[in-house]
């Protein structure tokens, strides 16, 4: 009885540490069911503790704006699914945008911060997605964010990016941790701080 229960505890154990298993995709091995808008940036399948999963991070670049092509829009997209055979339900999706803007925009994700990590180690999965929002038409900071989603739980990051306005001088590159975050697990809030000053440079 005691062997039964050690190695069921081990097993246990196993599961919440374990790796998360990540297959990365492009638009060509997407599913047929799957609708998305824009173009795909990042597209991959991974299992966790909660079973198999599809997220996919997509951008529509510059657009004209309706009725008046002095106007421009951009916006970018997240779809998360979870996987159940041949069936895909959506159980979450980011949506973030710039309209109608006449000078210089932005809404894309920044490269190279894409990521999924179980960095509290409880076996679910961590998705990070950082992208920048920008509508201006001098040398300013843009809005910046840092968005994390653990299973049904958003945690998001807001500020700006960090300009330099003169030879010395330099505006923004502040952010504040919304509730989540700040209540959610330290390795969460480092993790995102170290994102941000990595990025942090407009």
């Amino acid at each position: 009885m005691k062997l039964t229960i050690a190695v069921a505890l081990l097993f246990i154990s196993y599961n919440v540490t374990a790796q998360i298993t990540i297959v990365k995709l492009d638009k060509n091995t997407l599913p047929k069911l799957i609708k998305y808008t824009g173009h795909v940036i990042d597209a991959v399948k991974f299992i966790d503790g909660d079973g198999e999963h599809l997220l996919i991070t997509t951008e529509t670049g510059i657009t004209k704006s309706k009725g008046d092509e002095d106007f421009r829009s951009a916006a970018l997209y997240a779809y998360h699914y979870k996987v159940n055979g041949s069936e895909f339900k959506l159980t979450w999706q980011t949506y973030d945008f710039v309209n109608d803007c006449p000078v210089d925009l932005e809404a894309s994700y920044v490269p190279n911060t894409f990521a999924i990590t179980d960095l509290n180690k409880d076996g679910k999965a961590e998705i990070w997605l950082m992208y920048r929002t920008v509508c201006h038409g001098d040398v300013s900071p843009g809005e910046m964010k840092v968005i994390m989603h653990e299973a049904d739980k958003k945690y998001a990051m807001r500020g700006t990016s960090k300009a330099k306005i003169s030879a010395t001088d330099y505006m923004g590159g502040k952010y504040t941790f919304d509730p989540a975050f700040i209540s959610g697990p330290e390795p969460f809030r480092q993790y995102a701080e170290r994102l941000w000053k990595k990025n942090l440079m407009e």
